[in-house]
Order: C-alpha cells, then structure tokens, then sequence
C-alpha cells in the first residue's frame, strides 16, 4: 500500500480569548521575524493544551508536535478526551484552518463531516445542497447527477429533499451531509462523531458504508469517536491525543486498551480506588476497597465485554459471626441496578485479622453509562456494622452489548449478553 496522507510536526496555537494574534505590534513582530528570516517569536511560548488547568499564558497550544502517515485503504481511528486536540486536527487535515508549524501531505481529494451540517446552505434545500457540496468537493455536474439517486435513497430524506435544510432537524442533516461525503467518492473520507447524533438505523447503515469504503473501494477513512465499541469494529489502526500531543499510536485494540487504562484518563473519570480512613467501630475496620481487569490494574473505565473485578480489604477486630457485606450498584440518578452479598460466604463467621473478599461482575452485564458502588455491613437483625457508602465510580463504554451489532446504548440499566436459540 502506499502512503495517502502524511502529518509531518502539526503544531496549531491560539491565542485565548481572541480571534488571531489580537494587537497590531504582534502582527508586526511577526511580519518582521519573517523578513529577516527568523523564527516567529510567538512559537516559544505557550502553555499545555489541558483544559481542566487554569491558564498561564495568553497562548495555548492546541496540538503540538503530531505526526503519522495513512496509508490507501486503512481507516485510522483518532481517540482522545474532549479538549484533546481530536476536531482541531481533522480542521487542519481537512484545509479548515492551516497548523501554524508542520506540514500536511495528501495524495487525492478529501471530504470532511467535521460538525452537523458543516458546508451546507440553510437556505437552500437538501438536493441543491448536494450539488454545492459536490462541486466544492471538485466533482462535475454530470458525476454529482450520477449518485444523486444513491445519495438521496441512503440518506433516508427522500421527502424532504426539496425541503430548505434549515427545517431539517440535527438527524436529518447528518444523514444527508454523511451520504454526500460518502457517495461522492473522495480518496479520503474524514469524520468527527458522526454516530454521535443518528439514531440505530443509521449508525448501522454508516458503519457499513464506511467498511465498505474502505474495504471494497480501497480508500482511506480518518475517524474520530468517543464510542470506543464503533472505534474497535471499524478501524485498522489508532493514535490516541492527550494535551495536543500523540501519546500512543498502533493497533487499534492496543490503542483502546491504553486510553481505558491511561492513569491521566482513570482519574478524569472517577474514583479508581478507596482508602478508608475513619470506616471504624469496635468490631471491624474498613481499609480498601478497588476495582481491577482481569490483570490486577486498577482502573475505572471498562468496554462491557471486560469483567470487572472487586476488592474489599477489612479488619475483624474480633470474630464475627452471621454478618455479611452488601454492595449496590447505581447509576448516576440513584437508581439500583443490581446488589449482591456475601452473606453466603460469611455467614458462619470471619476470624479475627484481616481479610479481603473478592467479586467478580460479569463482562457484557452492564449498560453504557456511569455507575457508582456503595458499600455497607451488618449483621442481618443485629447492628448495622457499616452504614452505607459510595466508594467507586465505574464508567462503562458500550461494545455491542444486547446481542445486537448495532453502535447503541440499550435502554435499561444493565444490558446483559444472553444466548438466543432458533429451533427450525
């Protein structure tokens, strides 16, 4: 295969809080480093493009130093946390906006489905948009005229496509604008969270679209999308952004296995492990509770199709007969998924020492979305020997969980993975 596109040390920095350098004696310094042939002496400043930290300079970069190469045919997955520098890159790959050092090298023509509705005239309709796209893509009249029939069938927006597109809704424009980049056949095909805001259907028609794309046609899909499950069923190969900066690039597995267990990452994303500081009566003491893989490392961010493994570490100051810990699951509106006990195992009695009961959630058990783990002990009838309390958070990415290969998250609070049999 050979090399379609190559980023050679993108950096882009903006000023914050203004458009461009934001005083003429900028400009001018600029203009006159450049005369004399110098560097310009805005590049040497600049803080780190962390959203979450408090600014301490007037300029930030928001990528700095990216390279990689794409080869014909293979579909490159860009993943990252917001802020990351993700949509910034796609702009510059798609000529949105020039990086302000490196270079951008492509073989061929590129379509871009960078926001809902990027590129098209609200006042003009579906189909008269389909030709201006078309034609800004570089396409003749008589080539757009070719896929019109094709472009409109995909889109699902057969009714309204004499309709002006600001009456369309977010759903119906991102149909149309991904049917166009998609049918009009450019050599790459750059997408920023297209799944993001179509609904079943269409995520699974788009899915299919963009295989065929680059399995059947032999062209090049750049693909950005916080649904690591879409991330993993359609890319080759992934970079992961953090701050402005490549931090891991590979496979795509290797590249979704470290963003969930990046420790920047885990911590952004909730409580990865309890120390129990004050969780202490006369009878027993709390001491840790944690959440691992299958591999012992801590983490708080999980793909359904990962088990999830649970420790509780505590002190029986004296043995203790018939109790038994309880842990809930909730989601983040209160609401209890599930809750299980060890009462079985710990009814007969816990020496006096310390001890650590283990748990094990089942992978493909659990929705997409957050849940928090809530803890407590007794004796049933008895004493309450820990009142209740939330330890973890647990964050789970969906990956075709409910037996369906549509990129969705199922209603319900869990979404288990059950066998289905068909007697003829």
């Amino acid at each position: 295969m050979s090399v379609i596109l190559k980023a050679e040390n993108i950096s882009k920095q903006y000023r914050l809080g203004l458009v461009g350098t934001g005083t003429i004696s900028h400009d001018l310094n600029r203009w006159w480093a450049g005369i004399r042939g110098k560097e310009d002496p805005y590049l040497k400043v600049g803080s780190v493009n962390d959203r979450s930290a408090k600014a301490d300079s007037d300029y930030v970069w928001a990528l700095q130093d990216i390279n990689f190469e794409v080869q014909r045919g293979e579909v490159l997955g860009i993943i990252g946390k917001n802020g990351a520098g993700k949509s910034t890159l796609l702009k510059i790959l798609s000529r949105v906006t020039i990086p302000t050092t490196g270079e951008i090298k492509t073989k061929g023509r590129i379509a871009s489905l960078l926001e809902v509705g990027t590129g098209f005239h609200p006042e003009l309709t579906g189909r008269e948009n389909i030709y201006l796209n078309g034609a800004i893509l570089g396409m003749s009249k008589a080539e757009i005229r070719s896929k019109e029939d094709e472009i409109i069938a995909f889109s699902g927006c057969e009714r309204y496509v004499d309709t002006p597109v600001k009456r369309y809704s977010s759903g119906m424009r991102v149909r149309l604008a991904f049917a166009v980049a998609a049918f009009l056949e450019p050599d790459i095909l750059v997408i920023d969270e297209v799944l993001a805001v179509g609904d079943a259907e269409f995520q699974k028609k788009a899915i299919g679209k963009m295989q065929d794309i680059s399995q059947g046609d032999g062209r090049t899909v750049l693909f950005v999308s916080h649904n690591m499950a879409a991330v993993k069923s359609l890319c080759t190969r992934a970079i992961v952004l953090e701050h402005g900066k490549t931090v891991f690039e590979g496979g795509t597995d290797d590249a979704v296995d470290f963003y969930l267990n990046n420790e920047n990452m885990q911590l952004s994303s909730g409580l990865v492990e309890y120390v129990a500081d004050e969780v202490s009566n006369n009878e027993i003491q709390l001491l840790q509770v944690s959440v691992t893989d299958t591999t012992q490392r801590i983490r708080s961010a999980f793909l359904q199709s990962e088990a999830i493994h649970i420790q509780i570490t505590f002190l029986a100051k004296t043995e203790i007969k018939g109790m038994r810990f309880n842990l809930s699951v909730k989601n983040t509106y209160g609401v209890i998924a599930f809750v299980t006990s060890s009462h079985e195992l710990t009814k007969l009695g816990i020496a006096k020492g310390e001890h650590t009961l283990k748990l094990i959630i089942p992978e493909f058990l659990l929705n997409k979305t957050q849940y928090t783990l809530t803890l407590n002990a007794g004796i049933p009838g008895k004493i309450m020997l820990i009142e209740p309390i939330d330890v973890l958070l647990v964050n789970i990415e969906g990956e075709h969980a409910g037996g369906s290969t549509y990129i969705e998250k199922w209603p319900g609070l869990v979404s288990p993975k059950l066998e289905w049999t068909l007697d003829e």
